[in-house]
């Protein structure tokens, strides 16, 4: 009977220590648990701290070169501007002059050369005004494209055309209407040096939420894949992504080139 009692509290004994023992186990393995979590979200945050500083880091970066560009192309729009452009109106000027002291059957020579350098002081004026920030807020972001695409026709293209769809929204940021126009005027600076083509067209679709800018040309076109390290698409797709905008670039041999950027307006 004794020894029945004593198996009986020596059972209760072990079952005792058994809970207990599974009890601990049950709260070590919860600490762990949870000291895993914890070191797993404090890395988490130290790595997007980082990714994020990396970012801000990059962006500062873009927005640094940008706003050296600009002052550079400012620069450059004075130059032409006031020295060159001063310079061909001297030149102008002084074969005016010239033609007035000679016989009539010389004069008519120089009808080519007044007409090439009064084209080019419009040219350099024209393009003057693309290079300077001030003037292309100071007209608009529509009419500093159309007075591109018109430099352009008269350059060499048979047409370049703007078409706008639906009713116009002002850029919140006037710092960002400068950095798509770059955008453009890269994307067209291409067309010029490499596309071999004849027609220019930009579409602006103006949304609720966004402004859906579309370029197009009708040159040769190109492999995408072969292209994608390119410094201009690498400097087109910084600017954008520095104003929170998508950009894609489709093209294919014989196909012609379309960009196509997507700005936010919220």
């Amino acid at each position: 009977m004794v020894q029945t009692g004593e198996r009986i509290v020596s059972s209760a004994s072990e079952r005792y220590m058994l809970v207990y023992m599974i009890a601990v186990l049950v709260i070590i393995t919860s600490l762990v648990v949870i000291f895993f979590i914890v070191f797993q979200k404090r890395k988490n945050k130290l790595l997007l701290d980082k990714i994020k500083q990396q970012r801000a880091f990059e962006e500062e970066m873009v927005k640094a070169q940008t706003e050296t560009q600009e002052q550079t192309l400012k620069n450059i729009g004075w130059e032409l501007h006031d020295n060159v452009g001063q310079l061909l109106s001297f030149a102008s000027m002084q074969l005016s002059i010239l033609k007035m002291q000679v016989s009539n059957d010389v004069r008519d020579k120089f009808k080519d050369t007044t007409e090439a350098l009064s084209n080019g002081l419009k040219e350099v004026r024209a393009l003057s005004k693309t290079l300077n920030n001030d003037v292309i807020l100071n007209i608009g972001f529509e009419k500093s494209i159309t007075n591109e695409l018109d430099r352009l026709k008269r350059m060499k293209f048979t047409s370049a055309e703007l078409k706008i769809i639906g009713n116009k929204i002002n850029f919140t940021d006037r710092n960002h209407e400068i950095i798509v126009f770059r955008i453009l005027q890269e994307f067209l600076s291409n067309s010029v040096k490499y596309s071999e083509a004849k027609n220019l067209n930009i579409t602006l679709d103006y949304k609720l939420d966004s402004i859906v800018i579309t370029a197009k040309d009708d040159g040769k076109g190109f492999d995408i894949n072969e292209v994608e390290k390119g410094s201009g698409l690498i400097n087109m797709k910084s600017r954008a992504e520095l104003i929170g905008a998508t950009l894609e670039l489709k093209s294919k041999p014989n196909e012609g080139v379309e960009l196509v950027l997507v700005y936010p307006l919220h």
